[in-house]
């Protein structure tokens, strides 16, 4: 019989500030490129004529601390009009040794974070260091976390946020159209839930840099063809780039771009293998997609701290 942690959003939110997840996700991005860890593509589960989709996101990590995860997610478009978080469901962490359960943690808050945490670390690698204005597309759960971690990383001047609900965010300005918000910006978060693009390419000012989040399927996409083709892309991986983004696969289906079109994987930014932003004119553009080894690491970090302090509940499973 196993003992299991149990963790609830509060629990997971208050275990894992943001700059101590930021870090955590530069350390499982280097593993990642490093080939320490076992990242398969996650299955992902949509009925015919059915809006919301379940996915699965398993993960691996072996060496002297070895780990299972497993992320069972639905994601639920119309949950933002009942309040609610669209991302729902849990991390699991399992022994590496025993197989034995261990943890069972809320997955909104683990992914609302982590997925700003890897955006922070790529507004960390590609960004200016001169940047004044964030802009951030959208005002769900996903805005406020990356207002956090851009904040994190770099200081801003101003935030201005464009939200197709018309909803605003405490600390940032309100814009009446996402143009608005995008010609201003030196960083750009686009954190909706849009099937269309919201950002077109003459909008962008010379030196920009994007961290593209809210597509994650590829029949979907926030950013226009003329976009992709003319910023320096990363990812957080190339065979999920390759099989997911709508924001990549689009264009390469109209003959524009490659796979070469990636320049690298953040990990291997990270250890010095590839190389980053070239010049202060260039656009930079981070596509996230989100990856089990994110959740691991994210995880990993949570229950040792519950672990210590005892909190959450444990049960016998």
């Amino acid at each position: 019989m196993s003992q299991v942690r149990v963790l609830d959003e509060h629990d997971v939110r208050r275990l894992l500030p943001m700059a101590d997840c930021i870090e955590a996700m530069d350390g499982a991005l280097r593993s990642l490129a490093r080939g320490e860890v076992y990242n398969p593509l996650r299955p992902v589960f949509r009925p015919p004529n059915e809006p919301s989709l379940m996915g699965l996101m398993p993960a691996h990590r072996g060496g002297d601390a070895p780990w299972w995860s497993l992320k069972a997610l639905t994601i639920v478009p119309g949950n933002s009009s009942r309040g609610l978080d669209s991302h729902q469901g849990f991390v699991a962490l399992f022994d590496g040794d025993t197989g034995e359960p261990r943890v069972l943690m809320n997955a909104g808050g683990i992914t609302a974070i982590r997925t700003a945490a890897v955006s922070g670390v790529a507004t960390r690698l590609l960004a200016r260091d001169d940047v004044r204005t964030l802009a951030i597309l959208g005002s769900g759960t996903q805005a406020l976390s990356h207002l956090d971690a851009m904040r994190a990383v770099r200081s801003f001047d101003r935030v201005v946020l464009w939200s197709a609900s018309g909803r605003s965010i405490d600390g940032a300005e309100s814009v009446a159209t996402a143009e608005e918000a995008v010609r201003a910006a030196d960083v750009i978060c686009t954190t909706t839930a849009s099937a269309e693009p919201i950002v077109k390419r003459e909008w962008l000012k010379p030196g920009v840099h994007i961290n593209g989040v809210g597509s994650s399927i590829p029949t979907a996409r926030e950013l226009d063809s003329q976009t992709m083709v003319d910023a320096s892309l990363f990812v957080d991986r190339r065979e999920s780039t390759l099989n997911e983004a709508g924001d990549f696969l689009i264009p390469q289906r109209e003959g524009l771009i490659g796979p070469d079109h990636i320049r690298a994987e953040l990990g291997e930014l990270l250890l010095g293998t590839a190389e980053g932003r070239r010049s202060d004119t260039e656009i930079t553009l981070f596509k996230s997609l989100g990856i089990g080894v994110e959740d691991l690491a994210a995880g990993e970090l949570v229950l040792q701290r519950a672990e210590a302090e005892d909190a959450g509940t444990v049960v016998s499973l």
